[in-house]
């Protein structure tokens, strides 16, 4: 009996080793779109207003949180303004309205200015990432808030997305996507791009990556210049 037991101990660690693997994924495929916050935010107070908690990292580029009350409504114009081109955008401040007033926040800030887009996937998943002044992927505003999820999300060519760390770890980098993405619900939505900019977002994925990589800094620079509303 010790025996069996032993055998059967063994077989347990066996199994929860290959599903910690895969969790994890396998090396070829690249991880969902990451952010690397310390600590989740509150969840949104039944008021309405929004609750925007200092994050123990510190802001990677001076700026301010944003007021708890959202000021804006309904689908807001914005253009993204990058070295590749102008990509018009439609935030939802509607479905995610914390999200839509920390984005235009930091954009009335500056803060996405002279920012690059530090990581592009090619394959398993197809998305941009930016808003990271530090282009390392760690950065952030100095600030975290809660994920605004309904469970129904999807990530088709032209969605706007949040990168996070886990539940409710929101800060400031943002991801495109340029090509249909299957991903769990599990980054806020907040808004799409337009038909051309998706192109060239897409026309960037075609050049690859730097290293050759199905994931990693994109071989055609994409630098943040401006992100204005209206």
């Amino acid at each position: 009996m010790p025996q069996t037991s032993a055998r059967i101990r063994r077989s347990l660690l066996v199994l929860t080793a290959a599903a910690a693997l895969a969790l994890t994924g396998c090396a070829s495929t690249p991880d969902a779109p990451q952010a690397t916050l310390s600590q989740p935010a509150d969840a949104p107070a039944a008021s309405g207003e929004c609750s925007y908690a200092t994050d123990a990292r510190p802001a990677s580029k001076p700026v301010e949180a944003p007021d708890a009350e959202p000021t804006a409504s309904g689908q807001v114009p914005a253009t993204i303004a990058t070295s590749v081109g102008d990509l018009d955008v439609t935030l939802d401040a509607d479905a995610a309205p914390c999200t839509v007033n920390s984005f235009l926040s930091l954009a009335e800030q500056g803060y996405f200015d002279g920012t690059s887009c530090h990581r592009l996937t090619t394959e398993g998943i197809f998305v941009l990432q930016c808003g990271d002044p530090t282009g390392t992927g760690t950065g952030g505003p100095g600030y975290s808030f809660a994920d605004e999820l309904d469970g129904s999300e999807t990530y088709q060519a032209g969605t706007l997305a949040m990168a996070n760390a886990g539940p409710d770890t929101n800060g400031s980098q943002f991801f495109v996507v340029y090509a249909d993405t299957q991903l769990a619900p599990s980054y806020t939505v907040f808004g799409h791009l337009d038909e051309d900019a998706v192109a060239v977002v897409a026309e960037v994925a075609a050049a690859g990556t730097e290293s050759g990589a199905a994931d990693g800094a994109p071989k055609t620079p994409v630098t943040l210049d401006s992100v204005t509303a209206g």
